[in-house]
């Protein structure tokens, strides 16, 4: 099993250079292959592609997602089909429940809507995934540069995580589609029979929960489906801050 490399040697600026001319089948053998304990984070949506690679790559590769109670039913049913498709064990993420009843009896089941959705987000999605990526040395995600041109456009494939890492440790993060568009993504999903969130055939494009995520019209960017009530330009749940802080 590989090990997780001295973080003194893994340059991840001078890597980003390399990996950026190579394709995402090459960047997740690169991160599997370096990196013994490394995670891939499952949206439910087009992420697939992501699973898809690496199991052709290690059918044992470690693959989670986030289960914040509120996902679509679809998106439920689409976890399960993956999960049987690839014969695959998924560890399926829940929030903490006393803070998310916490939260509903003091605000209701909707207060996102008025007050931004970052303090349900933040319960429902970081607090869990900060602590399953305590228990790892890398992750990978799906985020593509053409998904939002506010936050996203200049993703590298490689960096320092530096919101996930332990304290005192280092976290390295892959983002092997940074540089797929989305039609890529479908060709990818076409050409290789690869199972798909059915919600994307009634419209829906980026899917997050369901009171959070609607279908888009031609011509609208997939992220005005997303938090649609808010600055179109933050459109973040905070799974990738570093987009903004940046």
């Amino acid at each position: 099993m590989s090990q997780q490399p001295d973080s003194q040697l893994l340059n991840t600026v001078d890597l980003d250079k390399t990996l950026q001319e190579q394709s995402p089948q090459e960047i997740l053998k690169f991160a599997i292959e370096t990196f013994g304990n490394l995670a891939i984070s499952f949206s439910g949506a087009e992420d697939v592609v992501l699973v898809d690679m690496a199991h052709k790559i290690d059918p044992d590769v470690e693959v989670f997602c986030l289960d914040t109670g509120r996902l679509h039913s679809e998106t439920y049913q689409f976890i399960e089909k993956v999960r049987n498709h690839y014969d695959l064990y998924i560890d399926v993420l829940s929030p903490d429940g006393d803070a998310v009843r916490e939260l509903v009896q003091e605000k209701g089941l909707f207060s996102f809507y008025e007050d931004n959705h970052q303090e349900c987000c933040g319960i429902r999605k970081i607090a869990p995934l900060r602590s399953k990526l305590q228990e790892v040395d890398a992750w990978v995600t799906g985020q593509r540069k053409d998904q939002s041109p506010g936050t996203r456009a200049q993703i590298p494939v490689i960096q320092d995580d530096k919101v996930f890492a332990r304290p005192n440790g280092t976290l390295t993060k892959f983002n092997p589609l940074a540089n797929w568009t989305s039609d890529q993504v479908w060709d990818y999903i076409r050409s290789n029979n690869v199972p798909y969130n059915s919600l994307h055939d009634r419209g829906f494009i980026s899917i997050g929960c369901e009171p959070c995520t609607r279908p888009v019209g031609p011509g609208q960017h997939e992220r005005e489906g997303r938090w649609w009530w808010e600055e179109a330009t933050k459109k973040e749940c905070g799974l990738h801050s570093t987009n903004i802080d940046k």
